[in-house]
């Protein structure tokens, strides 16, 4: 029986998995599940904006900063552009960080490092994280699958 077979044995889901793994060390979450105000329950569902102009999202507006929202972290590159993808590390679940100085996610719990589009660069971790596209108009910023 694999991780996740058993997880749903015990009435789990990813969400709930996240937050136990997470109870220890996790920053910036606001939110685990992808989907989460939008009334879908998948990444394929995940429609969001963020108002940049709102205390709660005014990192977005310095290059390297970066939040957590609806189980996504969305970051803005140091060359200002806005990047999204999947707040869960694919190896253990824990909450990654944006990390704008080397172009990169990294997951404080293991050591994993993602690309800026999702991909694995070093495990432990062995799948890529989804990857969300982003859209800007004025100061609305939309994250969506």
């Amino acid at each position: 029986m694999d991780r996740k077979e058993f997880l749903s044995l015990l009435g789990l889901t990813v969400g709930g998995g996240v937050a136990i793994s997470c109870l220890g060390g996790c920053t910036k979450e606001d939110g685990a599940t992808p989907g989460g105000n939008t009334g879908g329950s998948g990444g394929g569902s995940l429609d969001f904006t963020l108002d940049l102009n709102a205390a709660e999202n005014a990192v977005l507006n310095n290059n390297g900063g970066f939040l957590v929202k609806n189980g996504v972290i969305v970051a803005r590159t140091t060359g200002g552009v806005y990047i999204a993808v999947a707040a869960a590390c694919t190896h253990q679940g824990t909450i990654i960080q944006y990390q704008g100085n080397n172009s990169r996610f990294f997951c404080p719990n293991h050591g994993s490092t993602f690309s800026e589009s999702g991909s694995v660069l070093n495990g432990p971790a062995s799948s890529d994280l989804k990857q969300y596209k982003t859209e800007l108009s004025g100061k609305n910023l939309r994250v969506f699958a």
